[in-house]
């Protein structure tokens, strides 16, 4: 069964969308702040993990992860944030899209705490040394950050991470139930063998981690 795209069941108007999930609760109408207050400040430097969210002049979405040591996220005021690039693979999606479209969405993540924290705004990629140099992490200086103007920030219950059980260990999958990142490449690309795929990897996160 095809999923109904553009059919009569595909809601296209914004009035008829709140529709089905009623009136916003007071809260939630709200808890909508356009700077960071003390609350996210603590948050951002609690969190290891954020997942950032961009998209390019056509509108084609990404979602990246991000983790790191916490607090390395910065807050140099209350409507600023930088957001320092560790080592990847070049492919630097996210980048390319800011410079096309410089909105963007971060959630941050705080291991043991179900809420989590979002933040919307636009960003610029900056190479200034100055303000990356206090970034450096095993001697290494990221070449590239993020400048985040932000324009909204508000926390987001905890609903979501409770019902997944996100930080209970005994939800966490066994990793042998799933084949190795290094396996699912070379079967995917046909660019290496599998044992030559998972050393490239294992090399990669020994020597290329910052």
């Amino acid at each position: 069964m095809d999923a109904d795209i553009g059919g009569p069941s595909t809601i296209h108007d914004a009035a008829e969308l709140q529709a089905q999930f009623g009136a916003v609760g007071p809260f939630a109408a709200r808890k909508v702040l356009d700077h960071i207050d003390a609350y996210a400040r603590r948050f951002i430097a609690l969190a290891p993990f954020l997942v950032l969210a961009s998209a390019d002049a056509d509108g084609q979405a990404d979602a990246s992860p991000r983790g790191d040591a916490p607090g390395v996220v910065a807050v140099p005021d209350a409507r600023t944030l930088v957001i320092p690039d560790r080592r990847g693979n070049n492919r630097i999606d996210s980048f390319r899209n800011i410079l096309e479209c410089p909105g963007i969405g971060v959630i941050f993540f705080v291991p043991g705490i179900d809420g989590t924290l979002r933040v919307n705004g636009t960003a610029a990629v900056t190479r200034d040394r100055a303000l990356l140099e206090p970034m450096r992490a095993q001697g290494t200086v990221p070449t590239i950050g993020l400048i985040v103007r932000v324009r909204e920030a508000f926390f987001h219950c905890g609903k979501a991470l409770m019902r997944a059980q996100l930080w209970d260990p005994a939800r966490h999958v066994a990793r042998d139930t799933f084949p190795s990142l290094g396996r699912i490449l070379a079967e995917q690309t046909a660019a290496s063998d599998v044992p030559e795929a998972e050393a490239r990897i294992a090399d990669s996160y020994r020597t290329r981690l910052y």
